[in-house]
């Protein structure tokens, strides 16, 4: 286990170099370069050439890169003149609200689709069955801002139940106050991702169903009840562990939408608000960190799938 776990470790280290070396290079590659693009369209040549001077963007490129990389390790991502604000400081005030949302959204997507998918495969093939497959594919298939449209003009605009507008504060304990405007943005996202969830675990639990150990434990007199908890539940997790950790960017992804659509105050709705201004540093600071995010996600999914299933290790 230990061998493996360093395997993996160094793998996900030579990844985050690779995402390093590549937004270096996009800040490079950006329209009229880096001075240009943060100053703007406005800046004269004299306000061009300080800006490159102060900032070192006049050395050989493997200096800068040695330099950006020593700030990124010191958690400096650079400036947004747009919010006269550091990127490290942008990220620090949005990330935990958009962490919140995908928190509860995976939560009570679990909590729905471990059960879904154990009743699916226990009577498959029945119009049970059927019928969530079928919303499966449907909400697997629908957009975020679309489903999010859909619930906003049903549950806030014809029925006035909840809020069309998500929860705005500057803590988490300003977001977690206004709890009803929660509900929507938690459901937009938790109803895609219990269309994939449920899918994998009604797949998984067919397929241990079929296995020889649980027609062994079942000729040995041990109940059905008991056999699908001792035994096929927790063999059956082990997809759902991996899949919990590869999900995470089409979760960001999926927040990025949604917090638009409901004026939630996180780190999607900050990147769709930089990005109609161009702000250049903002924007690839936060693509470096949902990157990091993703390596780590998956790191921590090869874990989990090593300890549910110490075959991995050999």
């Amino acid at each position: 286990m230990t061998g493996y776990l360093i395997r993996r470790i160094l793998q996900s280290i030579v990844v985050v170099v690779l995402v390093g070396i590549l937004t270096f290079i996009l800040l490079h590659l950006l329209p009229g370069g880096e001075a240009r693009a943060i100053l703007g369209p406005k800046a004269n040549q004299v306000q061009l050439d300080q800006f490159i001077h102060e900032n070192g963007l006049d050395k050989p490129l493997l200096t800068q890169f040695f330099s950006w990389a020593g700030n990124v390790l010191h958690g400096d991502l650079g400036y947004s003149y747009h919010l006269n604000q550091t990127v490290t400081g942008v990220i620090a005030d949005h990330l935990p609200k958009t962490i919140l949302l995908m928190f509860i959204s995976t939560l009570v997507a679990l909590i729905i689709a471990i059960p879904v998918g154990v009743y699916q495969a226990r009577k498959r093939n029945s119009i049970g069955d059927y019928t969530v497959t079928t919303l499966s594919f449907a909400f697997y298939s629908m957009p975020s801002f679309f489903l999010g449209e859909i619930l906003i003009l049903v549950f806030a605009i014809d029925l006035h139940w909840f809020s069309p507008v998500g929860p705005n504060g500057d803590s988490i304990a300003d977001i977690l106050s206004q709890t009803p405007a929660l509900i929507l943005p938690v459901i937009t996202l938790a109803l895609i991702t219990i269309a994939s969830f449920s899918r994998y675990m009604r797949s998984s639990v067919m397929e241990n169903l079929s296995q020889d150990y649980v027609r062994t434990a079942l000729a040995g007199g041990a109940s059905d009840g008991r056999v699908m908890r001792r035994h096929v539940l927790r063999n059956s997790m082990i997809p759902i562990a991996t899949l919990l950790g590869l999900s995470l960017p089409s979760l960001f992804a999926g927040a990025l939408i949604t917090e638009q659509v409901f004026n939630y105050p996180g780190m999607g709705f900050i990147f769709v608000q930089e990005a109609q201004v161009r702000d250049y540093p903002t924007l690839l600071g936060i693509g470096l960190v949902v990157a990091l995010a993703t390596v780590v996600g998956s790191l921590l999914a090869d874990i989990a799938y090593a300890v549910l299933d110490p075959r991995v290790k050999y």
